[in-house]
């Protein structure tokens, strides 16, 4: 295991994986319209579409935590970057519908490692007063991908069309590979008596129900979800379609979005460890975040705000103000990994981390299918709406189950 500052290069390169992974996931959001056009779809079925990349993620955690804590981070990296770069190849050369959502489901299942093994190494390397800086440090950084499929993205679908986005992705990937292959070393944890794959794979499903765990697994069922709907899809379609904003336009507005998701982490990290109270910035941030989404969706046409303001619609810098602060509040999910960390024993943080994730991306595909039958009826507000409630129910089932625990 590395001692001192020889965990910040293989923790650095593992995390190059989450770049791409938040970086490949959000092409949907600025390039609906062209996508739906080349591949026959409606409003409905690019929310079925999308939503099997966060299914197949969440499917794919099982068999990614029992790596990590069998096999360790290196070869569990290595395997799922492989998948993920045959994932972003088929879906630059998609000739159709079925062979897209082929692509997503490969994307799904290589990305579903591509943050937890970052911090399974993180937990593992780093001294425990240090973790939770240093998971800040790895969400602001990954989320650095989202920059990329913002401005960067919409000029390059202007320029070469939406599959180039996809092989600019595998490019990244096949960077990354070589990067974990160079710098990352730390062996698979010590195990105690033998167990069967199927066992590990059962102890990850029974962590996910376990008593400790549930709380953080009834938010995170929403808290990735409005990422994921709101900066991954959605946020372009209404910025294009309702407020009438170019490509080019919408794409600057998610990039401060993607910023704001970018600093946030390291930041909310922070203020978690210098307050002491997590749960309370937990709830109360989700909380926050539902009624942001609801402000959004205030100041569209016809909406209340923007009826009280005595507007058509509230001015796009509405918008712009309000999905920075979005991508900042939200950020406060990071102090979810810690508080999963401090309620299982190191040798198995491998299957909790995943555990949770398999709520964060399990609720970001339900919410996703739920979101793409919504603005089939309503449009991007209805789909947005979505997201709003779910937040706001979640969030308070995180309370609930907190109170009952103590």
């Amino acid at each position: 295991m590395p001692h001192g500052g020889g965990y910040a290069v293989p923790i650095l390169a593992l995390t190059l994986g989450h770049v791409f992974s938040n970086a490949v996931r959000t092409i949907p959001a600025l390039a609906a319209d062209v996508l739906q056009r080349d591949l026959g779809l409606t409003a409905e079925g690019l929310g079925l579409l999308t939503g099997v990349f966060p299914l197949v993620f969440a499917l794919g955690m099982v068999p990614v935590g029992v790596g990590l804590d069998r096999f360790g981070v290196r070869r569990t990296s290595l395997c799922v970057l492989l998948v993920a770069i045959c994932g972003a190849v088929l879906a630059a050369l998609a000739p159709g519908v079925p062979a897209m959502l082929v692509a997503q489901a490969l994307l799904g299942f290589g990305c579903s490692g591509m943050l937890m093994c970052p911090m399974t190494y993180a937990v593992r390397a780093v001294p425990p007063a240090r973790f939770v800086i240093w998971s800040g440090v790895i969400l602001t950084l990954g989320n650095s991908g989202l920059l990329l499929s913002a401005s960067p993205l919409a000029w390059l679908v202007e320029w070469q069309g939406w599959r180039a986005g996809f092989w600019a992705s595998a490019g990244l990937a096949v960077l990354v590979f070589l990067a974990v292959t160079l710098t990352v070393r730390q062996p698979p944890p010590k195990r105690g008596a033998p167990a069967s794959l199927w066992e590990d794979a059962r102890a990850v499903l029974t962590m996910a129900a376990s008593r400790p765990l549930r709380p953080m697994m009834v938010i995170a069922f929403a808290s990735f979800a409005v990422m994921f709907g709101v900066r991954g899809l959605w946020g372009g379609p209404w910025l294009m379609e309702v407020k009438g904003l170019s490509r080019i336009e919408a794409g600057n507005i998610l990039l401060g979005f993607a910023v704001a998701m970018t600093v946030a982490p390291l930041t909310c990290s922070w203020i978690g460890r210098a307050l002491g109270r997590p749960a309370l910035l937990l709830a109360g941030s989700h909380y926050a975040a539902a009624f942001i989404v609801l402000a959004v969706i205030g100041g569209g046409p016809g909406g209340v705000l923007s009826a009280a303001a005595g507007l058509p619609m509230l001015p796009v810098t509405w918008d712009t103000v309000l999905f920075i602060l979005l991508g900042f509040i939200i950020s406060f999910q990071a102090l979810t990994f810690d508080m999963v960390r401090r309620v299982v024993p190191p040798e198995a943080t491998g299957r909790a981390l995943s555990a949770q994730n398999i709520s964060f991306f399990g609720g970001a595909a339900v919410l996703q299918v739920v979101s793409g039958l919504a603005a089939a009826w309503g449009g991007p507000a209805a789909a947005l709406a979505c997201f709003a409630v779910a937040l706001l129910l979640c969030t308070s089932g995180f309370l609930l189950l907190r109170r009952r625990a103590c």
